[in-house]
């Protein structure tokens, strides 16, 4: 399948970056509580999803057959939430039949311009409007440079919402690079592989707990949560300069050895992504 350009909403001169449904390649689902069902790895979020796009397609014809999905849907699937507070809609599933896009089933552009997001927990109103924190705290240029260099549903909303990991990537990238890439610079198929190489620690990291409670950054206690704190003192360290980045990883280390390989695993990443746009630079 062929890569489709970015699709800036408006165009490419326009200010705002559609996060949730950028192109046919991509979208994000986590303001909808994707990401927060105790077992919310790739396989069983996709098992998860498939099912409810069957039955969706099969079974609803109207918002009269909405409460009896609903039912099902909650009745056969683990509902079991990693935060109690946010909210976990079943009405999310996979948009096109290639599953490369997941997204609200209620919407008019999947039901012939019928909107039936009324039924759901946060309702119309509220799904129409609502802006995640990345938004704001992403800029334009680091967003762009995401949706060039992501193509899965999966992976994009893992990293997208997750600021810190955006932010300290191009940080330190502009920093050994001496200026921010420009976002058209991650079409270079060796510079994308790289920089999507480091983004795919986000779900293959050897130093990642695998704690029920922790989220990235984040721990969870019912309906408290807390910024998890790396005790570098009590590992015979001093504080990462990749502090951040490994908090984001969701990292757990048993000793200085494991936060010295975690700094070597990071730097050698960040390594591969300037030095390839370097490359690019000299040539042009």
């Amino acid at each position: 399948m062929a890569r489709k350009p970015l699709s800036l909403n408006d165009g490419p001169e326009s200010p705002f970056v559609h996060l949730c449904q950028p192109d046919a390649s991509k979208s994000c689902g986590a303001c909808c509580g994707l990401y927060n069902y105790a077992d919310s790895g790739r396989e069983d979020l996709a098992e998860r999803l498939r099912g409810r796009t069957r039955l969706f397609r099969e079974t609803v014809r109207g918002p009269e057959d909405l409460p009896r999905f609903s039912e099902v849907v909650k009745g056969r699937e683990d509902g079991r939430k990693r935060y109690e507070v946010i909210h976990c809609c079943e009405y999310v599933g996979f948009l096109d039949e290639g599953e490369r896009r997941v997204g609200c089933l209620l919407h008019p552009m999947q039901n012939a311009g019928r909107d039936m997001r009324d039924v759901s927990f946060y309702g119309r109103e509220l799904c129409d409007g609502h802006f995640c924190p990345s938004y704001s705290y992403i800029s334009r240029a680091e967003k762009l440079a995401v949706l060039e260099i992501l193509d899965d549903w999966y992976l994009y909303g893992a990293c997208i919402t997750d600021i810190d990991l955006v932010k300290e990537f191009f940080r330190l990238v502009s920093e050994a690079a001496g200026e921010m890439p420009a976002p058209a610079r991650f079409s270079d198929p060796a510079l994308r592989k790289a920089a999507r190489r480091f983004f795919e620690l986000k779900l293959a990291w050897p130093f990642r707990s695998e704690a029920a409670n922790r989220f990235g950054k984040y721990s969870f206690d019912g309906t408290d949560y807390s910024i998890f704190v790396i005790d570098y003192e009590a590992l015979g360290c001093g504080k990462s300069r990749f502090d951040r980045i490994f908090l984001s990883l969701q990292s757990a280390f048993k000793n200085r050895r494991d936060v010295q390989k975690a700094e070597d695993l990071i730097r050698q990443h960040l390594e591969d992504v300037v030095g390839r746009y370097k490359e690019l630079v000299d040539y042009h």
